[in-house]
């Protein structure tokens, strides 16, 4: 029997039937997706990965791998059959090794985000991909969405992070590919294909990433704008003086400052008067604030911002990026929120929210919306809020309509439906409709190809 099997593969503590222990792993934070197991196993190791699988793929069972859970499309989360295996890599989470001298380090997919960080600080060395859930994200599924985060604009997506990684293969075969290597030409550059494939390709067990110098010191900023135009605007000023020390700049709405002073009264707010839009940005020029602050000086000379705040100190900072960081957590606190991961050119960002807003309001006059995100790398996350007066239900079964006004605007702007969080079960049939046929067909040849028996995630992405 298959569960039997995969009890012995992962011995006693790397299995769970339990309903109260499995609970968190099949639904995700938003309650939006649940799902049914036939077990949950913990590998421990990637030869116990292999084994599982292989087991799997002789039973013809479907595999869904989970990470830390905090995807937002539902791609960890396992159909309502009961039928398919919970595959958690969270035992896996070993640092292999850090090399300083070659900038680089292996870890197992089972680490949480933060933890690399960490480890790469004690060995003097920056590991850049950072967002709001890196306290309990881990790396495997950060690089099987090919996340971004907030310092895409200077390092680049997790993608840009990988020198190499281990995966395991549909049919339990074990592909080291954890080369160190910068240049290497030698074949096609496999790894690709199974960063932002959301499990769908092969299960990633360890990953070679990239480090850089050490932040010895940064500078963090907050700076008061007219518009979402007007923050492209200074975007484009500040790397022009700046140049690529600039790592950070992140649009904040009016709204969504409304919302955390009514729900998170504890933050402290960088500014008495109320403006339309900020922007938060960090520049690591050490320790000479002077440049930042005449750069900001002649941009806010340029009316290209109304008014700015420099953190003086760590504290002051750290402060300033808790506002940045709780802002989807309290959208929770007003209700029903309809989320958009979305990304257009740079230069089209405002056109892009100005004209979203318009059809969205058209539709729903009184819906509230909150977009802000990584404007830095043209990534908007334009969420909507309920309205007040309404209940969340019926707020829900307007959701496609709404949605579907995004999505055009996004098209017609050559930008895409998903720029961060991935496409899970959440946008598995808008892929089809914003993806050309010849794209489509391209990406099933390729999962026939590395999966024939359908057996990793199926029913995710494609």
């Amino acid at each position: 029997m298959l569960v039997d099997e995969l009890k012995s593969i992962v011995g006693t503590s790397g299995w769970t039937s339990d309903p109260d222990e499995l609970l968190p792993h099949l639904t995700e934070w938003r309650d939006v997706f649940h799902g049914e197991t036939l077990l949950m196993v913990s590998p421990g190791s990637t030869e116990q990965v292999s084994a599982v699988i292989r087991a799997c793929a002789a039973g013809n069972t479907a595999v869904v791998p989970q990470g830390g859970n905090t995807g937002l499309c539902g791609g960890a989360i396992p159909d309502q059959t009961g039928q398919q295996v919970l595959l958690s890599l969270s035992r896996m989470n070993a640092i292999r090794c850090v090399s300083p001298n070659d900038f680089s380090m292996i870890v197992e997919a089972g680490c949480i985000l933060a933890d690399v960080q960490a480890a790469a600080r004690q060995a003097a060395r920056f590991f850049p991909l950072s967002l709001a859930a890196e306290g309990t994200c881990q790396i495997g599924g950060n690089l099987s969405t090919n996340a971004g985060g907030i310092n895409v604009l200077r390092y680049g997506n997790a993608r840009d992070q990988v020198l190499g990684l281990e995966v395991v293969l549909a049919d339990g075969t074990i592909w080291n590919g954890l080369r160190g290597l910068r240049k290497d030409t030698a074949g096609y550059d496999i790894k690709h294909l199974f960063i932002g494939s959301e499990g769908t390709l092969g299960v990633i067990t360890a990953a070679n990433l990239r480090l850089y110098p050490e932040v010895r010191e940064s500078q963090t900023a907050m700076i008061a704008v007219n518009s979402p135009q007007h923050a492209v605007d200074l975007l484009v000023e500040l790397r022009g003086s700046l140049a690529d020390q600039l790592q950070a700049f992140e649009l904040i709405p009016s709204r969504a400052i409304r919302y955390l002073r009514r729900h998170m009264s504890a933050l402290r707010m960088p500014f008495t008067d109320d403006y339309p839009w900020y922007v938060l940005l960090e520049s690591s020029l050490g320790d000479d604030a002077q440049t930042l602050e005449s750069a900001l000086a002649a941009a806010l000379e340029k009316r290209l911002g109304v008014d700015a705040v420099v953190a003086k100190n760590v504290s002051e900072q750290e402060g300033l990026w808790r506002i940045r960081h709780s802002i989807s957590e309290v959208q929770k606190f007003e209700g029903v929120s309809l989320k958009h991961d979305v990304s257009v050119p740079l230069g089209k960002i405002g056109a892009f929210i100005e004209a979203a807003e318009a059809a969205v309001l058209k539709l729903m006059p009184d819906a509230r919306i909150v977009a802000f995100g990584h404007i830095g790398d043209g990534n908007v996350h334009f969420n909507i809020s309920q309205p007040k007066s309404w209940e969340g239900d019926r707020f829900r079964e307007k959701a496609a309509s709404l949605s579907n006004v995004v999505y055009e605007i996004v098209s017609s702007l050559q930008g895409s439906i998903s720029a961060e969080h991935g496409i899970g079960q959440l946008k598995r049939e808008l892929l089809k409709q914003y993806r050309g046929e010849e794209e489509i067909a391209v990406m099933k040849s390729i999962k026939a190809a590395l999966d024939p028996g359908n057996i990793l995630n199926p029913g995710k992405v494609l």
